[in-house]
């Protein structure tokens, strides 16, 4: 038995735990710098982004980090899916799933036109996972980033 709830203040050591386990799957937790400070400020104080989280058994074993965007075409929001983490111990008992299901159902009560998010190339697993549910890749579509100096840089222009 597992249950979804919407992260409240108070679960920014979870979250960030979820988040370096994520990091730590893509060869990247060297570069996480958040803190329980910096995500109880984005998500509970600017509410910027939101957090589900799966809990079983009464270990918190999952999230799905999202915020809203918008779709100029649809002339309404959508959901952007930031990070989707199980730990790995969890993994292959339809959690992903069920945090995918739950946030569609928030997207569909929000009105939202809809749900997307990226994933690295590399990453087969969850590739044929999202193909698996019927979510269609953007093969037209790159993704470009500014960041650190170029991101200063770009607002001194």
């Amino acid at each position: 038995m597992h249950s979804i709830r919407f992260a409240a203040p108070g679960d920014e050591h979870v979250i960030l735990e979820l988040i370096k386990g994520l990091a730590d799957y893509e060869h990247a937790l060297d570069e996480v710098i958040a803190t329980p400070e910096l995500l109880a400020e984005w998500l509970f104080e600017r509410k910027t982004c939101e957090c589900l989280i799966l809990s079983t058994e009464g270990e918190d074993a999952g999230m799905a980090l999202f915020f809203h965007n918008f779709s100029t075409w649809l002339g309404r929001g959508g959901i952007y899916l930031e990070d989707l983490y199980v730990k790995p111990e969890h993994r292959g008992k339809g959690f992903g799933t069920a945090l995918l299901a739950k946030l569609a159902q928030v997207a569909l009560e929000r009105g939202c036109g809809r749900l997307e998010w990226a994933c690295l190339d590399w990453n087969t697993p969850s590739i044929e996972f999202y193909k698996s549910l019927g979510a269609q890749p953007m093969d037209e579509w790159t993704v470009y980033r500014l960041t650190g100096d170029t991101l200063e840089a770009m607002a001194r222009r």
